[in-house]
């Protein structure tokens, strides 16, 4: 039986790898992040934190194109952070295309959402917290789903088998709290805790101009409260229960681009709306250049209240600008800052990011806290301000 077994999977392999089109790619990279002003908490560490990433990437498709796979990991090694050295298997989908229908199984993530400066409707994976605060990082989701195209619409649904948690900065990393959290010991509404089976819901079609998406998430919340322990020495992550419906809508007109995300949150605890919406708009080949600069502005809006887990952004105004030079080098910039029309709390970011020939990138990252409040969620990072230069080498 185990002889048999061994032989299957090792046929199933050499199917894989020899009957039909298959790449091997990926980068590896070294990040270097200076940090210029002293850490807020004595255990944290300052000057530089140096580390090194490595991403392999595996796509195959069969012959006649029904079947995929798709496996992306991710490591990184940090010097100064325990916690921020880490892997992941960020994806690791099988797939199957048939006429209007499409079936996937494994690991995988999955990205909703229009608008630039948050992203509310984007509820499937786990944010990978250690690798930045913007939250665009994810964590791999593993996930059962099925997917329909109509000519009215698409229809996806998922159902999410086993909960990931929050990745969280050891206690002398920064973007720290003034507590450490504790990782190995979180609490969970449900019994089930990360076993419990999530399930989500999505519609999407265009009308003329308009792109639009219905979603609906029941499960567990990615959002973690944090509560402080017992012996009031560390902070523990508490998963609570929730049911989210939203809608995200793009409208295109000529140089316009209007967005809009909203959601509806019921938990245990608190029941709210949130959104934030705005405008892009593109002024194309600047002076006669190949340059095209866009200006974006978003307003945020959250009325969640001590019951959830905290926001810093709940009556922000976001404004930005994307600069595309359309150069043999894929050069582009893209900066802004998000301001708090109540206490003028600024978080200012800028990425700038340039391919170095062939094999080479280089991405800049700047991010700034400006007059952090007492009690807000963004003041225990306002010594943490950074500048990271990042080399990639692909493969």
């Amino acid at each position: 039986m185990i002889r048999t077994t061994t032989a299957t999977i090792i046929a199933l392999i050499v199917n894989i790898a020899f009957a039909g089109e298959w790449d091997l790619t990926g980068f590896t990279g070294v990040d270097t992040r200076a940090f210029w002003q002293d850490a807020r908490f004595p255990r944290q560490h300052d000057g530089i934190d140096l580390s090194f990433i490595l991403q392999p990437e595996f796509y195959w498709r069969s012959d006649n194109g029904a079947q995929r796979v798709s496996i992306v990991g991710f490591g990184r090694l940090d010097f100064q952070d325990d916690e921020r050295s880490h892997g992941d298997l960020r994806e690791a989908l099988w797939g199957y295309e048939a006429g209007s229908w499409d079936f996937n199984a494994g690991i995988g993530k999955v990205f909703w959402g229009v608008t630039e400066s948050r992203h509310l409707v984007d509820v499937i994976n786990q944010t990978d917290f250690v690798e930045d605060i913007d939250g665009e990082d994810k964590l791999g989701q593993p996930m059962i789903n099925f997917n329909l195209q109509k000519d009215y619409g698409r229809f996806e649904f998922y159902a999410l088998p086993w909960f990931r948690e929050r990745t969280f900065p050891g206690a002398e990393g920064r973007f720290g709290l003034p507590l450490p959290v504790d990782i190995d010991d979180p609490l969970y509404e449900s019994s089930d805790e990360e076993k419990h089976v999530d399930f989500a819901f999505r519609y999407s079609h265009y009308f003329g101009d308009l792109d639009l998406g219905l979603h609906l998430f029941d499960g567990t919340s990615r959002e973690p409260g944090l509560q402080i322990s017992p012996e009031a020495g560390r902070l523990i992550p508490t998963y609570g229960q929730m049911t989210q419906f939203g809608v995200d809508l793009q409208y295109t007109r000529d140089a316009w681009l209007w967005k809009l995300e909203a959601i509806g949150r019921d938990t245990s605890a608190d029941t709210f709306a949130a959104a934030v919406g705005g405008f892009e708009y593109t002024f194309y080949g600047v002076r006669e250049s190949a340059i095209d600069i866009g200006l974006l502005m978003e307003y945020q809006y959250d009325g969640r209240d001590a019951g959830s887990p905290p926001t810093p952004f709940d009556n922000d105004l976001f404004v930005g600008s994307r600069i595309a030079f359309n150069d043999a080098s894929d050069s582009s910039i893209l900066a802004g800052f998000t301001i708090d029309v109540d206490s003028h709390e600024t978080f200012l970011n800028l990425e700038a990011e340039r391919r170095l020939g062939d094999r080479f990138s280089a991405e800049l990252r700047l991010r700034s806290v400006v007059n952090a409040k007492r009690g807000s969620p963004l003041h225990a990072f306002e010594q943490d301000d950074y500048v990271q230069l990042r080399l990639n080498w692909y493969y």
